[in-house]
């Protein structure tokens, strides 16, 4: 029997959710609980270098590094909020979680993952201003300015989640609490939702159209103006370092948009959290873990700066 359908018979228990994970494929959850450990600690390790090196190296005070740190630390954040519930829960443990628990991570891993959408496009537009006006990148890319559009990703991804999650726990869920999920994901409780929430629905949908698209259609833009700038160069060496500086932001961008897009802009009706699942964990597992080796295989200067520490530390050391 499908280990879902435990659940279905009646199994609610008041106001708990059951997580039922990866326990429909049981022979796939050690290899999943070893691929999953492995990505959580690259994503600690990774991403907590790069916010260590931003913060000592006064090379990376640039504004480029700067918004890489808050992504950095945005992925880490975001990693904690998930993964180690996801790893319990693959050990067969913590499947059971009250609604107030189900509701702030919730939140938490909205407000994330709604500030990396933010973020990922503000890099866009830095990146842009980089190649295609270099000699007024300094005057417009400002530190005042580049706090405030810091502060807007964060502010502006707390804000989404905080609309979202009130508006979903105002709401009464009915059926069974049974999520075939290995977390509290808006489109797999909206499925709870009785009567399928109608025009709130169609009021989250809308919030989450504008919270992707929006920043999609800035990020293809500004790249769109790259792309200009960088066919009218005629050095090959010009080229070759505006492909580089803006390669591995695009390469985060592709893999992150991809998969939240699926997720989140799909109607409630049609969203499979058999499927959903596994796309989530692309997210919020294998991106969190590759964005920093790509940052760190695409650009000289982060390798510099890690060499740079790793030998004060040696020196340190004898």
């Amino acid at each position: 029997m499908w280990p879902g359908a435990i659940w279905e018979t009646n199994y609610s228990f008041g106001e708990r959710f059951f997580l039922l994970g990866f326990s429909d494929w049981p022979l796939l959850q050690p290899l999943l609980f070893a691929l999953i450990l492995f990505c959580y600690l690259l994503t600690l390790v990774g991403n907590s270098t790069l916010v260590f090196l931003a913060v000592r190296d006064p090379r990376f005070h640039a504004p480029m590094y700067y918004f890489l740190c808050h992504l950095a630390l945005v992925d880490v954040c975001f990693t904690i909020s998930v993964v180690p519930l996801l790893l319990a829960n693959l050990w067969g443990l913590a499947r059971a979680l009250s609604r107030a628990r189900c509701m702030t991570q919730l939140y938490i891993s909205l407000a994330l993952g709604s500030t990396e959408c933010v973020l990922l496009a503000v890099m866009a537009l830095d990146r842009s201003a980089t190649v295609c006006r270099p000699l007024h990148y300094t005057a417009l890319a400002s530190p005042r300015l580049c706090r405030a559009l810091a502060a807007a990703c964060w502010l502006g991804g707390f804000t989404n989640s905080l609309a979202q999650t009130i508006s979903l726990a105002t709401r009464q869920l009915c059926g069974p609490r049974g999520m075939d999920h290995f977390i509290c994901e808006l489109p797999a409780l909206l499925k709870l939702v009785c009567g399928g929430g109608g025009a709130v629905e169609r009021q989250m949908f809308a919030a989450r159209v504008v919270i992707l698209l929006v920043p999609s259609a800035v990020i293809l833009v500004s790249y769109g103006a790259v792309g200009r700038a960088v066919w009218k160069m005629k050095s090959h060496t010009g080229r070759k370092k505006a492909m580089g500086t803006c390669g591995s932001h695009l390469t985060a961008v592709c893999l992150f948009y991809g998969s939240a897009i699926y997720t989140y802009l799909q109607p409630t009706h049609t969203y499979s959290q058999g499927q959903g699942k596994f796309v989530s964990l692309f997210y919020t597992v294998a991106t969190p873990a590759l964005n920093p080796i790509i940052y760190t295989l695409r650009n000289k200067e982060v390798k510099g700066a890690a060499k740079r520490l790793l030998g004060r530390a040696e020196w340190r050391e004898r």
